[in-house]
């Protein structure tokens, strides 16, 4: 039981889920459903425990260190054996276990300074093989660099990935949900920073962080919508709370359904975590399953001091407790009754509008144009494109709020997270408004225009 980011024999699959012909099995299992299987792959560090590669080769090195120990050898001496190393682990699993893609953990931990990075060289080694093959394989990088050269082709200096995270979005719709401004949040606004994350993909694309207390980002200039995966939650922003809250449990129901909508109304690919569609309000806590136990008192005794400075009364949940691993396990039946069943329903009829109207489903910004009016805490989102387009208005406010003009045009509603039908106030406003939209609380109303 651990969140699976102390591997240390990357080729192996885990004995305890079944090995490799069990995870072959849960492969095909999905293709038979129309799912594709995205593997999270670590290539910036090796688990404390079993790790035993140093003794083989010059896998590790010391010129750099990581967040979790030492770091990998990709541009020091002996470096190509170590590349090749892993760029065979990346094709094995796209290969012989027929994964359509590969989500590789914190590319800043990836530390190499070439002229020819390791991620051009995958990638590189990914698209012969998608060739070969004869089927789309696709690599999606965590990064927080906000850096396009991830995107940007090998035949223009870039890495050539296919998308990668924009925590950006995240964190500027989390304080405009939640209020929060610690730590991270106090880069954030909220509402203005939640419209620059949907025209340009970055907030930071070199102004200063306070945070970084230096600039921070490039532009996102060029990059298309599919090529950035954005969240109202992840295992990370959850799991690396001290208590491991969901957005369920830091909001109300009304903004629940708001961050639904703010989410998958966005030009960019939506990632939805587990048991976030029908509210889960179970924790996600860090926990792990290490042998020795001078190892598990480090981790636990890092976890503390990591809190320290939030002034906690009691201790972070001990990750190494068996009963920290069970509390944060789903509870499936929750989507089957009250209002997690509604928002079940209304995750489900987002993703079906979002399907079947093209201005919504197209993956591109070239359409996309979204306002923000801080001070009433309104956006307003439009997306133009096939079929007349559409205008998604957002209220993140408490009180009810009148937009300003709406697009020339004429609007018939498709959806409004206040309706009853979504356990909500009552809509505000008309189906069919001809100038303004009005909004309750912690809405989000979804227009759309009559080509």
């Amino acid at each position: 039981r651990n969140w699976g980011y102390d591997g240390a024999c990357p080729f192996a699959v885990q004995t305890g889920y079944g090995g490799g012909a069990a995870f072959k099995r849960l492969v095909d299992a999905a293709h038979r459903r129309g799912l594709a299987v995205i593997l999270d792959v670590v290539y910036n560090h090796l688990g404390p425990e079993g790790n035993y590669l140093a003794d083989y080769g010059p896998y590790f090195t010391d010129r750099y260190r990581t967040s979790w120990g030492a770091a990998l050898n990709f541009d020091g001496p002996r470096s190509d054996h170590v590349r090749a190393f892993f760029i065979a682990n990346a094709v094995s699993w796209l290969r012989d276990y027929h994964v359509d893609g590969l989500r590789l953990d914190a590319l800043h931990g990836i530390f190499d300074f070439s002229a020819a990075p390791f991620l051009a060289e995958l990638s590189e080694a990914v698209a012969r093989l998608s060739q070969r093959l004869g089927r789309r394989l696709l690599l999606i990088g965590e990064s927080d660099l906000n850096d396009a050269r991830v995107l940007r082709p090998r035949a223009l200096g870039g890495f050539g990935l296919d998308a990668q995270w924009s925590d950006d979005f995240h964190h500027s719709l989390h304080v405009a949900l939640t209020g929060e401004r610690g730590g991270y949040y106090a880069d954030f606004s909220g509402v203005k920073d939640l419209a620059t994350a949907y025209n340009e993909a970055f907030v930071y694309s070199g102004r200063y962080s306070a945070f970084r207390q230096r600039r921070h980002g490039g532009s996102a200039a060029g990059c298309p919508g599919r090529g950035f995966v954005v969240c109202a939650q992840n295992h990370d922003q959850i799991g690396n709370r001290m208590l491991g809250e969901r957005l369920s449990a830091l909001v109300d129901f009304e903004r629940q359904k708001l961050a639904a909508g703010a989410l998958l109304a966005a030009p960019f690919v939506p990632l939805l975590f587990m048991g976030q569609e029908y509210g889960e309000t179970a924790p996600f806590l860090y926990f792990v399953d290490h042998s020795d136990p001078g190892l598990a008192a480090a981790v636990r005794e890092g976890r503390r001091r990591e809190f320290e400075r939030f002034r906690w009364k009691k201790p972070p949940p001990d990750p190494q407790d068996p009963g920290t691993f069970a509390r944060s396990k789903l509870n499936w039946d929750l989507r089957r009754a009250g209002r997690h069943a509604v928002l079940l329903d209304f995750h489900r009829t987002l993703l079906r509008l979002r399907r079947r109207t093209p201005s919504w489903s197209r993956l591109d910004r070239e359409g996309t144009r979204a306002e923000a009016d801080a001070a009433r805490r309104l956006l307003r989102l439009e997306r133009r494109g096939p079929g007349g387009g559409i205008v998604a208005v957002m209220n993140f406010s408490g009180g009810n709020r009148e937009t300003g003009r709406l697009p020339p045009g004429r609007w018939r509603k498709l959806l409004d997270s206040a309706d009853a039908r979504w356990a909500g106030p009552g809509a505000a406003g008309p189906e069919a408004p001809k100038r303004r939209a009005r909004l309750r609380p912690f809405s989000i109303a979804v227009y759309a225009r009559d080509s």
